[in-house]
Parts: structure tokens; sequence; C-alpha cells
């Protein structure tokens, strides 16, 4: 399969009253044609140059952006990147078509106006100003600005900031039909939910460099442990905090929740020390768990994961 992304040793700082701030240190990463992958970090860990990077708004002080094979700023000229960013802004006297038409104009191989609208829902927005959108609106007009060139590659920043439940649903469920006829999209969230439902990859990114790359399944393995959820009759958390295989202790929404280095031994003792437990879950824990342990550094398997990956972080 070809690579839609090649980032190759990129680095970036910047001078500050304060010093040198080094946002990108040594970063590679290579994305596969058709592949959909969540790029999460704390905030200041470089995300955001990153993507500039790879869109050509900043140009690394060392280091390599191909896509499809060219140049950042080429690829963008002959159309092959769609970006949405979230401080991208609109121009308010423009109607939705009228600002899709301006932007279709720029590009050789754009797709129709209506074919754009369509596909971001927001054809019945046609007529109306940017000035009078919603928020959620304002965010899905970005979204066809972004396809409306006929892009291989999608950037996304934070895309489904300000949209309602139903809106993230269908964008989502847009994404889909556009990776099945071979889009290749890169996306940045805060919402660790949407990474862990939607991205085929998540790329944890810390202090300008990759610290874990593989599928949402295996980024939540690098938390270890599992989590324990039951109902008990008794709220002595300390109680449960003691048991063997058990980390930590407490009770969320009214159910005792345990923290488990060894879960096996940890549901024994339950049972043990509270025989009436019952509605007993056992679970991996979420992305949300394993991208706190990540960051923090307080997991050696993250470390361990870049050399066992597929190739794409070096």
């Amino acid at each position: 399969m070809a690579n839609a992304v090649e980032l190759r040793n990129l680095e970036k700082s910047f001078k500050t009253a304060g010093g040198v701030i080094h946002a990108v240190q040594g970063l590679s990463l290579t994305i596969p044609a058709g592949q959909r992958v969540a790029l999460i970090g704390p905030n200041g860990a470089g995300k955001s140059t990153t993507i500039d990077m790879l869109l050509g708004l900043t140009r690394p002080d060392r280091g390599e952006v191909r896509i499809d094979g060219e140049g950042p700023r080429a690829a963008v000229r002959n159309g092959r990147i769609g970006a949405m960013l979230q401080n991208g802004g609109l121009i308010g006297d423009l109607t939705v078509r009228e600002l899709l038409s301006m932007i279709a104009c720029l590009f050789p191989h754009s797709m129709s106006v209506e074919a754009a609208m369509e596909i971001a829902h927001v054809s019945q927005h046609a007529r109306k100003r940017a000035t009078r959108l919603s928020g959620g609106e304002a965010q899905r007009v970005r979204f066809a600005i972004a396809l409306v060139s006929s892009p291989s590659l999608i950037v996304l920043d934070e895309p489904t900031a300000a949209m309602d439940v139903q809106g993230r649903e269908d964008f989502w469920a847009t994404m889909t039909t556009l990776e099945n006829r071979g889009m290749t999209a890169l996306f940045a969230s805060h919402y660790l939910a949407e990474a862990d439902m939607y991205a085929d990859r998540v790329v944890v990114i810390v202090a300008g460099k990759i610290v874990a790359d593989g599928p949402p399944s295996t980024i939540k393995a690098m938390a270890g442990g599992r989590i324990i959820h039951a109902v008990v009759d008794s709220r002595e958390v300390a109680r449960f905090a003691g048991m063997g295989g058990v980390q930590s202790a407490s009770f969320v929404d009214g159910r005792l929740q345990l923290d488990c280095s060894d879960s096996d031994l940890a549901l024994r003792e339950l049972l043990r020390v509270a025989p009436e437990a019952r509605g007993i879950e056992v679970a991996q824990r979420g992305l949300e768990e394993a991208f706190l342990a990540i960051t923090s550094g307080n997991s050696a398997q993250a470390q361990g994961a870049l050399n066992h990956n597929d190739g794409s972080v070096s």
C-alpha cells in the first residue's frame, strides 16, 4: 500500500523571551493511504506544530514532509490536502455556496459545490451568510471547505467541536464513507472516546516526540491492569483498597470501582470480602486512562512499544 504521509525526522524550535522551546524533536511518522489516524497529546505536546509543518504553514528546522510523494505546498496547491482547522475563520459576508465556490475555483480538480455541501450536510444552509451560522453549522461548513478540492488526505483539528451528539454521529458516518473510498485522514481531538471509536490508529505525542503508536486496543493495553465494577452493600473504601491485586478503590455512581494490578486476584478477594457482590464487570482500561498513564510517564510498556510497531515510527 502506498504511503499518503511521510514525516521524516522533523524538528522545530521557537525562540521566546523565556528561552528556546523545542516544539517537535526528531518526529517521524508514516501513514498508509486510506488509514484514519488520531493524533493525541497534552497541551503543548507539539500536535499543532506538526500539523502546521504537514500543511506547509511552517517550515521545519530539519527533516522532510512528503504528501503522496510531493512537498506539502505542492500538495496543497494541487488539491491533495484538505484541512479543517479549529481556528479557521469564515468570510462573514459570503453565503455558504459563495464561500465554497470561491474555494473550489482555486484547485484544478475540485468536486462540485453541491456535492461538497451534500457530503458535509450543509445544503440547507447554502444561502445563509457565514455570520448567521451556529457553531456546529460553521464547523460543518469548514468540513465542506476541506472536501471541495477532492483531496486524498484530509487533516482535521478538533473536527466535532461545537457539534451536538447527532452532528458528531453524522460526521463520523461520513468519514467512514470517505475512508471506504480511499481517503486518508489525520485528526487531532481532545475527545478521546472519538479516537477510541473511530481511529484505525492512535499516535500519542509528548514533548514533541511520539511515545506510543498503534491501534486503540494496543494503546489501551499499555496502561496495564483492568477495572472491576460491582454493586456491594458496604461503602467502606478502605475495606476494598487493601485487597490483594487492587491498586485503588472508589465508588462511582454508587458502584464500587477497583483499579487492579491483578484482576484475577482482585476478583477472588472481592468475592471473599463481599460475597454479596453482584453486577460484577471486568473491563480493560479505557483510552483516557491509557493516555494519562502514557503521558505522565507511568507506562514502561509505552516506551517498549516503540521497538515493536509496524515500522511507522522511528
